[in-house]
């Protein structure tokens, strides 16, 4: 079975990286990693992360590049690398523009798709934006929907998506965590790959989000300039995004505050080992709300929506919006909380066991034999 693995960011490829790694092994697939470069240097950091070199690289990021442009030249060179390797069965992770056109192409060509965590969905087709509606339409494209937790099944069977086309695997990202971090063995080698030490407690930051570019950038901001002199004995460590629009108004907000140390974006085990010495983390990061349970610490969510309510609804994390008022809020519930790490470890992590890789290309596996012998 020749299975062709599409990805273009960061958060695709860790996510995907066990899915590789494992279906690498395994005499009956012929795996082939194509990469479309949507976000090509972070990209480049996890793969780094997971040795992981793509058979296939499209390299189709141009600077300042618009949404149009970029589903444009996805689809035409996603539609020829298909063409050209005639895969059984095309794979695509998540959200993005990449796994949107990914099953678009795939689909045009009548091959099967295969959706790693489908059934994601806030219910507002403009937040996340265009996430949202990249989701929602690869179910409709998708043969097998990977959900992640029961709720991201239960959205796929308001759809009308065929019951039997849906399986509950838990959350790729657990899997990752386990690869890195799983063992003692494996934490020491995630610190000594580690390149940010921070010397006193600290809150992590991240934001990145197309919704909160702008006013909600400032928003954001604003707060953690009141968190910081509320609680000065903290550090605030944020690597900031790449893109243009979220550098600048994050470099102008906090410029000569030495509380909030300003860094460049961190490859994945560095991030990994913030979020585990972290007191907490804002964030409008989905990945990071499915990544902190791991170790215990909690998020604040700087969206107004968001389609991970598992671990909010357990107190994992809590949803602030980019109102600076309700995130310091937020914040300073779980800073008043001297137990919460010790009440989060009586709560079984909601994003899965790390065994999701297994289950996906079992299931795969299984699945294709009966479209064969169908």
């Amino acid at each position: 079975m020749k299975l062709m693995i599409i990805f273009g960011t960061r958060p695709e490829i860790i996510k995907l990286a066990p899915v590789i790694l494992l279906a690498k092994t395994i005499p009956q697939f012929s795996a082939i990693t194509c990469s479309t470069g949507q976000h090509k240097e972070m990209l480049d950091q996890g793969l780094k992360v997971f040795d992981i070199q793509p058979d296939i690289d499209l390299n189709v990021m141009t600077h300042n590049q618009n949404l149009e442009n970029l589903t444009s030249v996805l689809m035409n060179s996603l539609s020829i690398a298909i063409k050209e390797n005639k895969p059984d069965v095309v794979m695509v992770q998540g959200d993005t523009t990449t796994a949107f056109v990914g099953a678009l192409a795939a689909f045009y060509q009548k091959i099967p798709v295969a959706h790693v965590e489908a059934g994601l969905r806030t219910g507002d087709l403009n937040s996340p934006f265009p996430e949202e509606l990249n989701r929602s339409m690869i179910a409709r494209i998708a043969t097998w929907h990977f959900a992640p937790t029961n709720n991201s099944k239960d959205n796929l069977l308001k759809e009308g998506i065929d019951p039997h086309k849906i399986f509950i695997t838990g959350n790729t990202i657990v899997d990752s965590i386990e690869l890195l971090a799983g063992t003692k063995e494996a934490q020491e080698y995630l610190k000594n790959r580690t390149s940010v030490f921070p010397t006193k407690d600290f809150i992590l930051v991240t934001a990145h989000r197309r919704e909160n570019h702008g006013s909600g950038i400032d928003s954001i901001c604003n707060a953690i300039k009141d968190l910081a002199k509320e609680h000065p004995d903290l550090e605030f460590i944020f690597p900031v995004h790449l893109n243009p629009k979220v550098r600048e108004s994050v470099h102008v907000a906090f410029k000569g505050n030495k509380q909030i140390k300003l860094i460049d974006p961190v490859d994945f085990p560095t991030l990994l080992f913030l979020e585990s010495k972290a007191r907490l983390v804002i964030s409008d990061s989905g990945g990071i709300q499915e990544e902190a349970p791991s170790f215990l610490t909690p998020v604040v969510v700087t969206r107004e929506h968001t389609e991970r309510s598992e671990g909010i609804n357990i107190g994992f994390a809590k949803l602030a919006g980019s109102n600076s008022q309700s995130i310091v809020r937020c914040v300073n519930q779980y800073l008043n909380n001297a137990n919460i790490r010790f009440e989060l470890s009586s709560r079984n992590n909601p994003y899965g066991d790390g065994k999701a890789a297994e289950r996906i290309i079992q299931i795969i596996q299984a699945q294709q034999f009966k479209e064969y012998e169908g």
